[in-house]
């Protein structure tokens, strides 16, 4: 099996792997952020009144901006805007609709026309872009961006399935209940590329999903299911790369300089989508869990569908939760309120109760037990970068290679101490990145 340096085997909590897909229907109201990438927020092109359908676009960037257009999940009426806080304390447009639950789609609804053999690789990113696609798997990057800056430099692509974060289970059952999908995605982004080579990364504790992906892709002489080692943090694409080919990224080096570029199971299911039927990414697969849901699972969720109205439709909570966290619990982020929505990038909805809450230890201090550095998959010493952090001293915090590090949690959740290092090297990685704008500004100036 294929495995890379350092890492954990953390407690799973894959209590929905065997719960199928279901489909939750979309409540009264939907609240869809205009912040659904990374790049420039969206501009609603919609106005409180305006009568919109599924799949209508309702916010664009402007031409030239890195970002893609986000579009009505539902069929209704505009009721207005609202802002929300996101996770990390950011101001967020929402475009508010009243569902009138007839699901109507936009008639622009419909799959690009030809084969897509024959479509050229502006074509392709053209429908990708239009279909307004991000990585799925949390980060959220445009994947019409990843495909301009991978074509002609990259040889390889890497399906991420690994879904090594505790708890979720989305990419799981996408690949069993749906592997033509990913695979039909995958060579859609082949043929982009031009390239001759993938590989569909899979963790050995999801073999029947391994052995359904690999009965869709038959006798292939391009694309490889490979088994990867469960061990945290493999979907981390610097791990997934060395594990897949040896080779290592130090910083500063993106996936294309090793020749590779990766996408996640359910952005190649989205993109299949978008040539099959011409549907845009309007809705998506949701793992509902924690020991606060009452009918927690896998569901299909529509985009802008409030936390709280989730939690309505899987039974309601059979206990208060003090913490509700989009994504995993080792890189999630918890949410201020359950009346966030539903994003692109959500992957899982997290709610938890005081069963899961560390006890934080009263001032921990380092015991020099080495744990982090050992476990450390970027293999940094995070000890030293926290206690540098803690000192405010971000020179030697840079030196010891905070900027490096992936927020993978891997040290905090071995420390024996209790230390949260990992939030003190995000803090060290936000004061550098600051120091750099600063200098930046001065030296512009200057000039």
């Amino acid at each position: 099996m294929y495995t890379f340096k350092g890492g954990t085997h953390i407690k799973e909590y894959k209590l929905t792997k065997d719960y199928e897909i279901e489909r939750i229907e979309a409540p009264d109201r939907v609240a869809i952020s205009m912040s659904q990438h990374i790049g420039a927020p969206c501009t609603p092109v919609v106005a409180a009144g305006d009568e919109v359908l599924v799949g209508q676009v309702i916010g664009t960037v402007p031409d030239g901006a890195l970002g893609c257009p986000v579009h009505s999940s539902v069929s209704g009426k505009v009721v207005g805007t609202e802002i929300i806080s996101g996770s990390t304390g950011n101001r967020e447009t929402c475009v508010v609709i009243e569902n009138d639950k007839e699901d109507r789609p936009s008639p622009e609804i419909k799959p690009p026309e030809g084969r897509i053999t024959e479509m050229t690789k502006d074509e392709i990113v053209s429908v990708i872009r239009a279909a307004g696609i991000t990585g799925m798997g949390g980060a959220s990057f445009p994947s019409y961006a990843k495909i301009n800056s991978a074509a002609g430099h990259v040889d390889r692509v890497i399906v991420n399935c690994a879904e090594c974060e505790p708890f979720i289970t989305a990419d799981h059952r996408l690949l069993l209940e749906h592997p033509e999908r990913v695979v039909g995605g995958l060579k859609t982004i082949m043929i982009s590329l031009g390239v001759k080579e993938a590989f569909i990364a899979v963790e050995d504790n999801k073999k029947d999903a391994a052995r359904r992906l690999a009965a869709v892709v038959g006798q292939s002489d391009m694309i490889s299911v490979c088994l990867m080692k469960t061990k945290y943090p493999q979907g981390d694409e610097r791990q997934l790369i060395y594990a897949l080919t040896g080779t290592e990224l130090p910083m500063g080096m993106l996936p294309m300089d090793a020749g590779c570029v990766i996408f996640n199971a359910g952005t190649c299911a989205a993109i299949y989508e978008a040539f099959s039927t011409g549907m845009p990414l309007v809705k998506r697969i949701v793992t509902v869990t924690g020991d606060c849901v009452k009918k927690p699972g896998n569901y299909i969720i529509p985009i802008g569908m409030k936390v709280s109205d989730v939690v309505n439709k899987c039974g309601g909570l059979v206990r208060e939760p003090i913490k509700a966290v989009f994504g995993g619990p080792m890189m999630g982020r918890a949410e201020f309120s359950l009346d966030t929505p539903v994003k692109k990038g959500t992957s899982a909805i997290l709610l938890l109760s005081e069963l899961f809450d560390t006890k934080p230890t009263p001032d921990p201090e380092c015991i020099r037990c080495g744990k982090c550095v050992a476990n450390c998959p970027m293999r940094l010493m995070p000890a030293y970068i926290a206690q540098y952090s803690r000192l405010g001293d971000m020179a030697s915090a840079e030196k010891f290679g905070a900027m490096s590090c992936v927020e993978c949690g891997t040290c905090s959740y071995n420390c024996p101490a209790g230390i949260e290092i990992v939030q003190y090297i995000r803090s060290a990685k936000n004061n550098i990145k600051a120091e750099q704008r600063r200098i930046a500004a001065l030296r512009q100036k200057e000039s």
